[in-house]
């Protein structure tokens, strides 16, 4: 695969490097013994849907509520107005 960009960057005094014509807002990073660094994009959007797994603990938390098994109550009397 061919580069698109090559340059050098460098660290400013807060650590920080800056990426030039960045497409994305978000990037996860890698960074590796050897000093490579590897940045892949993310994009944070809501998911379209519920996931299984949170459906499922979702479920169990009712099975549990009805069964009883419930925590004390939680005095939130200090955070109302």
């Amino acid at each position: 695969m061919e580069a698109l960009k090559d340059y050098t960057a460098h660290i400013d005094a807060k650590k920080r490097i800056t990426l030039r014509g960045a497409r994305y807002d978000y990037y996860n990073v890698r960074e590796y013994e050897n000093g490579c660094i590897i940045l892949e994009p993310r994009e944070l959007k809501r998911p379209d849907s519920i996931s299984v797994a949170t459906l499922r603990t979702m479920d169990e938390s009712i099975k549990n509520l009805d069964a009883g098994k419930v925590s004390d109550p939680i005095d939130l009397s200090a955070f109302m107005g």
